[in-house]
């Protein structure tokens, strides 16, 4: 029988989460242009994508022995991103019948380098097949690749769909999850269809990293051109309430003439709320999601987003167990070197019946 073990531990790895400083973009490949690279990778992704997208098959295979997983997932966001996922891969494993354990631990951005190493040597200790974390540090990068050139566990790298161009032929098993600049293209396009210029905007970052260039940095970018668009403040809130909020305030003192806050992840949209109703100025002034999970959903419907872009939230997990399936049965040929979910983008004024149809689809492994 599968076994699914949370360990709420908040020691870590610091492999993750805080990038100290702006390593520029071409310490990555874009999703684009690792395809174009790597042109035999398109030929895996049609055929891995539709897997996803189909029913389970059931494992057949002789190998009767539990595939032992263990995952780290950042822990203390409002995000349910995480927790889906999880959920997702659990649920997905069940359906194809594969025995397996997994084991979950949560991290904090915060803690000593010397508590999240332990927690690395301690899930080694274990010795789980396959690894599955996150990266945003570049600090702590060469954690990782100590684990690429180890060869065990087998890594997968979740939350990045931008493969790292120095680790060259020693790549994880799969990059898997949704990418962060076409999805904020997309929002960057809806934006510029629904705001009303001229548009003063607040930039509110999360931690200093891959994430913030790719969801912050990419949405500068895209509207630089654009003589509507009028960028007035950078902010990195760290991911903590109380410093979005005060980020929020004080740039409304500061600059009254601000009408739109770009938040970057769903923390900071829903801080960014309380913020405004707070000041008592929750009109005129326009607040995106990023993500689309549950709450960021109610808010939307209750008129306090007026936009997100939603991830098909449970693509991922699938993406993670379909992985592991194929690798388990020494099809590794099979699996794209990434996989990146669907995104859609929804609205305050998108009808209940839309939306409905979109959860039950993003959060079918998940509800």
């Amino acid at each position: 029988m599968p076994v699914s073990s949370c360990l709420a531990r908040w020691a870590t790895i610091a492999l993750l989460f805080s990038w100290p400083g702006h390593a520029g973009q071409q310490e990555y490949w874009s999703l684009q242009d690792y395809l174009t690279r790597f042109p035999e990778q398109q030929a895996r992704m049609a055929p891995f994508a539709q897997r996803i997208s189909n029913p389970a098959i059931r494992w057949q295979g002789a190998n009767d022995r539990p595939v032992q997983i263990a995952m780290i997932s950042p822990g203390g966001q409002v995000s349910d991103y995480w927790r889906r996922n999880k959920r997702s891969i659990s649920a997905r494993l069940d359906d194809i019948a594969l025995p397996y354990r997994l084991d979950c631990y949560f991290d904090s951005p915060h803690r000593p380098l010397r508590e999240q190493e332990q927690l690395l040597a301690d899930i080694l200790a274990r010795d789980p097949d396959y690894l599955i974390l996150t990266l945003d540090s570049r600090r702590h990068r060469v954690l990782i690749e100590k684990l690429l050139a180890r060869g065990r566990p087998k890594l997968i790298l979740q939350n990045i769909t931008t493969p790292l161009k120095h680790w060259q032929q020693h790549q994880p098993l799969l990059y898997v999850g949704f990418d962060h600049a076409q999805g904020t293209q997309q929002l960057a396009a809806r934006l510029s269809q629904l705001a009303s210029p001229p548009i003063h905007y607040l930039m509110l970052y999360g931690t200093r990293g891959h994430v913030s260039m790719a969801r912050g940095d990419e949405f500068i970018r895209q509207l630089s051109d654009d003589p509507r668009f009028h960028l007035r403040q950078r902010v990195y809130t760290d991911l903590d309430p109380q410093k979005t909020e005060s980020a929020v305030l004080q740039a409304l003192s500061d600059m009254p003439e601000i009408n739109l806050i770009y938040a970057s992840t769903t923390d900071i949209a829903l801080a960014t709320t309380q913020a405004l109703k707070q000041a008592d100025n929750t009109a005129g002034i326009m607040v995106n999601g990023w993500g689309g999970g549950q709450d960021e959903l109610a808010a939307l419907q209750q008129g306090e987003l007026a936009l997100t872009v939603m991830r098909m939230n449970d693509d991922s997990g699938v993406a993670i167990a379909e992985a592991i399936r194929l690798d388990w049965e020494g099809k590794t040929e099979l699996i794209p070197g990434v996989y990146s979910g669907e995104f859609v983008i929804v609205t305050k004024d998108t009808p209940r019946a839309e939306l409905e149809r979109l959860k039950a689809h993003a959060f079918r492994y998940s509800r």
